[in-house]
């Protein structure tokens, strides 16, 4: 596909995700939700670059480069630039192991928890940069390396802490231990890391 068709593609998706009328909660065409952007549209959602988790130059050289072929949809355009980073600039956990080994913890949303599948799919959308940007790609390799450890730790587990805290399901009726944060057998979550990254 073209790459800049590719990148269209992906924040018209954005686009129709965020098209509900927040005050009668009817929704809205999709040309009523570009052709009338929300007043805040000029106003970033990320966070100030000092509080970002991890920063990619690459990243945010095609924030740019996709704002400008959306520079008739300034709606997309905010869109894009504000959804597409989200996982770098708030959920992603990148460090190294004691023994050198890169180490990535992908949250999951709000829930400060790395499920297999979820992180896999988060950090998917930055996988085709990891061949030219060495930042981006210890952090996919990390990202491998964590979901590796985790499958080894319980392979019937399908979310996972940081570090040994346990979590409210510690009392359910299956073996626990405190790295692990949900232990519901999902079949994907052992799918997920062999097709994000094969």
């Amino acid at each position: 596909m073209n790459i800049q068709l590719k990148y269209l593609f992906m924040a018209l998706l954005l686009g129709m995700a965020g098209n509900v009328n927040a005050q009668n909660d009817s929704p809205k065409t999709f040309a009523q939700t570009i052709a009338v952007p929300a007043d805040n549209i000029r106003v970033s959602r990320r966070p100030p670059v000092g509080e970002r988790l991890f920063v990619s130059e690459t990243i945010e050289k095609k924030i740019t480069e996709v704002k400008k072929l959306l520079k008739d949809a300034p709606y997309l355009a905010w869109m894009f630039e504000n959804c597409f980073p989200n996982t770098l600039d708030t959920t992603v956990h990148y460090s190294l192991t004691d023994d050198g080994e890169d180490d990535t913890f992908v949250y999951t949303g709000d829930i400060h928890a790395m499920w297999l599948r979820d992180s896999g799919a988060q950090v998917w959308p930055y996988v085709q940069f990891a061949k030219n940007d060495e930042k981006i790609r210890r952090m996919v390799r990390g990202t491998i390396l964590r979901q590796l450890r985790c499958i080894c730790l319980d392979p019937y587990a399908n979310a996972f802490n940081m570090g040994p805290t346990g979590s409210e399901w510690e009392s359910d009726y299956t073996e626990m231990n405190p790295y692990l944060h949900e232990r519901k057998y999902e079949i994907d979550s052992l799918c997920y890391p062999i097709l994000n990254f094969h």
